[in-house]
């Protein structure tokens, strides 16, 4: 038996669920229902859910940030984002130092891909990167 894909979903992809942009929402969605029904095994980026809390506050209220952030917790684990992730994110130089530890953090956790809607911005990819259609893609070959 293969083990599960584990996959960091970029904050990004959470957001065009959460505020159902388009045209990103269809894919973006069905990535996050592949974590829910166990298809991957999800990670998120411990930094992603306090920039989650901030955003989502500011374009709904408290209320629906928690209720968000909640069920994530259910279903994602939070990738550690600690000094020694943020050190190698910062030796990589990039201009997007968010992206830099997005990736920092898959790398540690031994992610399998990194899923993003901005794959073209990390500029080294010691992680596979792929956008939510390429993930689904992926799974459709399982």
């Amino acid at each position: 038996m293969t083990a599960k894909l584990q996959v960091l979903v970029d904050l990004n992809v959470i957001l065009d669920v959460v505020q159902q942009r388009q045209p990103f929402y269809s894919d973006s969605a069905r990535v996050l229902d592949a974590v829910v029904r166990g298809e991957v095994a999800g990670l998120l980026a411990a930094h992603s859910i306090a920039t989650l809390f901030f955003v989502v506050t500011r374009w709904r209220d408290r209320e629906t940030a928690v209720t968000a952030i909640t069920s994530l917790l259910d279903v994602f684990t939070i990738a550690t984002v600690n000094d020694s992730v943020v050190r190698k994110a910062l030796t990589w130089g990039w201009r997007d130092f968010e992206d830099a530890i997005q990736m920092a953090a898959a790398l540690n956790e031994q992610a399998d891909y990194l899923v993003t809607q901005n794959g073209q911005d990390f500029e080294t990819q010691p992680v596979p990167v792929l956008a939510p259609s390429g993930l689904l893609a992926l799974l459709a070959q399982k």
